[in-house]
């Protein structure tokens, strides 16, 4: 199987994804991460263009320690994204040039610009990639790929859905090697706007960043889990990524959406 994660930031995929990732790739399968935008606003210090050279090289350590086949940073300016007609073909030749079967990809619903308008990209991009004539450098798919969408926390105007959830905690280590490879974000970015303070010790530090990331299943996860793992075994889970199916794409029953996701 051949799937490919859309982020708008290089590392929304591994935050969101990277476990799974982590998991597919282990069974075989051909994962992707794009970063539509560059990254060179995500920080407090360093200017862009060197902010956006120190984000590639942690998003190529990353893919190497989950064991991902490919990641990609396209260069969109960070916080500037539009969903424009040139952005969207970038999308779309991203899509068929995977050959995806599946694409995974943020909700339109998000407090950041750039997570809204990846989604419409991708959304928009869900029949187009099929079309011949849009795009005709990059041949077209002859079979739609099946779409999802990233977990998120936000409520209107509609919440997120898990259709299905994996539980990750046989990867949680590697997921958070995923993490660690992103410094500037989970070491500097982050802790500057949240106002934490990030231990100096290597050990401490491990300590600090699995106990920052680690969040309990959401209800909607927990339930999915339930259904996927059974009652007893889902309450067991401590770490767990969940997605939705967007409504544009291949159809996928119940049975297929399983075979797609690992255990």
């Amino acid at each position: 199987m051949r799937v490919i994660c859309i982020g708008a930031h290089p590392d929304d995929c591994e935050i969101e994804f990277g476990g799974t990732a982590a998991k597919l790739a282990s069974r075989g399968d051909a994962v992707k991460f794009v970063s539509v935008t560059n990254g060179e606003a995500g920080h407090h210090l360093y200017p862009g263009p060197r902010l956006g050279a120190i984000r590639q090289g942690e998003a190529d350590d990353a893919a190497r320690r989950l064991g991902i086949a490919a990641t990609e940073v396209l260069q969109n300016p960070d916080g500037q994204l539009v969903p424009s007609i040139e952005a969207r073909n970038e999308v779309v030749r991203q899509i068929r040039a995977w050959e995806a079967d599946v694409v995974i990809t943020h909700r339109v619903w998000d407090y950041h610009p750039d997570h809204r308008y990846t989604g419409q990209l991708v959304q928009d991009s869900a029949y187009l990639v099929m079309v011949p004539f849009v795009c005709p450098e990059t041949p077209a798919l002859r079979r739609n790929p099946a779409f999802l969408h990233l977990e998120d926390p936000f409520q209107s105007p509609v919440p997120f859905k898990a259709d299905i959830a994996v539980n990750i905690d046989d990867v949680w280590p590697l997921k958070l090697d995923a993490l660690d490879a992103h410094r500037s974000q989970v070491y500097e970015w982050l802790p500057y706007l949240d106002g934490d303070q990030v231990p100096t010790d290597a050990a401490a530090r491990r300590a600090w960043l699995d106990a920052t990331w680690s969040r309990e299943p959401s209800v909607g996860s927990r339930a999915a889990l339930g259904r996927r793992y059974g009652t007893e075994d889902a309450a067991r889970v401590r770490h767990a990524e969940a997605f939705e199916i967007s409504e544009y794409g291949r159809k996928l029953s119940a049975h297929e959406l399983d075979d797609l996701f690992p255990r």
